[in-house]
């Protein structure tokens, strides 16, 4: 252990040399979902004593990886580049692209787990007091996909991206979210569109508002109807198809965070703020489950069809539901938060409780020309300079990037946890609206 405490050119080979035996012990050993009990217990043992060196080193040394990285925070990597980077700088310390890309080949149920190690790593990233800010900042500046898109979309005011469609109408920035397959559950796929989208929204200049909207689907049941969001895609999770990179940290810190703070651009004179910032307005048809609930948290105004419903399946599921944990006592109080979060409850839309997650509620043929008043609200001159100020008094940077690397650490456990890796796997087998 006091190895890898050492000055880092020795506890970084320590670290290394202390990983390839017990990747060597695992590669002895059958693939993990066909290993006896004895097996299990011994690589086990193997993984749990490097995880603690890990752990080691990273108390002493996680500043000086972090600015090897970065090139003393020169560089602005996003969490799922910094991995990489951190893989090919320091063997051992997390899992590498190839064995990635062979734990992606696998259901959930039959990984090693190795994003467990890149959730020890985030975790004390996020909680340094030097590394964290930074890594926050780099996840806040637009992605290069929206900046290769941004002239088009100015020109034509039209982005299909896949999974969302981005449209402005006069001011507004219209996402609509358009995953009929599965009712906008949102995998790895969607977490790069929307993100894509939203910094698209933000830095197009003659956008002054923004609307988030679930597109009409084709589900049988639901056909012809909209659908805001079914939350994770459960099917994906199974499959062993969500990353914890560049879904569970990417979504949480990339689009989410943007929406509530703005994107970070580079350009800007220094004197305004580093971010532009716009206000959001969110319209929920028939329900907003899961991830799709943890959405309307950041935004400045939620509309709700009167048939529609709320819920954060967290115990059904077994995994965290993002910065849901941090948010909800604060907007619903600790109760409501408890009941939602650890008991499962539904509220909809026409509950009195339904008024601490959404400002108004109309019936489905009156929600349209509801939105458009609410857009037009909040163009008003004095909406951004408010709204930055509601959000300083709301939630400090701070104290959100000490949840987030907790959050980075947890949420990685409970993937490859049996008890979700059981209930996904029966839920991957029912119909998305019920699956949660």
């Amino acid at each position: 252990m006091q190895e890898v405490r050492a000055e880092l050119a020795h506890a970084r080979v320590a670290l290394a040399e202390a990983a390839a035996r017990t990747e060597k012990l695992l590669a002895t050993l059958p693939v993990p979902e066909q290993r006896t009990a004895e097996q299990r217990a011994t690589a086990a043992a193997a993984v749990d004593a490097t995880r603690d060196l890990r752990a080691a080193f990273l108390d002493i040394h996680t500043d000086a990886v972090y600015d090897e990285l970065t090139e003393g925070r020169t560089r602005h990597l996003r969490v799922a580049e910094l991995a990489r980077a951190a893989a090919a700088a320091f063997p051992g310390l997390v899992p590498t692209e190839e064995q990635l890309a062979i734990e992606r080949t696998r259901i959930q149920a039959a990984k090693e787990g190795l994003e467990i190690d890149q959730g020890i790593f985030f975790r004390q990233v996020l909680a340094s007091p030097q590394a964290g800010p930074h890594l926050m900042d780099a996840m806040l500046r637009p992605t290069p996909r929206a900046l290769d898109l941004l002239a088009g979309f100015s020109a034509t005011g039209r982005a299909d991206l896949g999974s969302v469609v981005l449209e402005r109408t006069g001011a507004v920035a219209r996402l609509t979210m358009v995953r009929d397959d599965c009712l906008n559950a949102e995998d790895n796929r969607q977490i790069d569109d929307i993100e894509t989208a939203v910094d698209l929204a933000l830095l197009d200049p003659a956008v002054e508002v923004c609307l988030l909207r679930g597109g009409v689907m084709t589900h049988p049941r639901y056909r012809g109807r909209r659908v805001f969001s079914a939350g994770i895609n459960l099917k994906s999770l199974h499959g062993g198809g969500i990353s914890l990179t560049d879904f569970l940290l990417r979504r949480e810190l990339g689009y989410i965070q943007k929406i509530l703070r703005g994107v970070l651009v580079e350009e800007r004179a220094a004197w305004r703020g580093r971010t532009v910032e716009k206000p959001w307005v969110a319209a929920v048809d028939a329900f907003a489950i899961g991830g799709g609930a943890q959405l309307l948290l950041v935004f400045d105004h939620v509309l709700a069809a009167s048939d529609s419903f709320f819920s954060l399946p967290a115990a059904e599921e077994g995994i965290i539901p993002g910065a849901s944990n941090f948010r909800l006592s604060r907007a619903a109080g600790s109760r409501l938060a408890r009941q939602v979060i650890l008991e499962g409850r539904r509220v909809w839309a026409t509950e009195p409780d339904a008024r601490l997650l959404v400002d108004e509620v109309h019936e489905s043929a009156a929600l349209d020309d509801a939105i458009e008043r609410s857009v037009e609200r909040l163009r008003g001159a004095a909406v951004l300079a408010n709204r930055r100020m509601l959000n300083l008094s709301d939630e400090s940077m701070v104290e959100f990037r000490h949840y987030m690397a907790e959050f980075a650490f947890q949420q990685a456990l409970r993937l490859y946890s049996s008890d979700v890796i059981d209930k996904v796997g029966r839920f991957s087998a029912a119909k998305p609206e019920t699956a949660r």
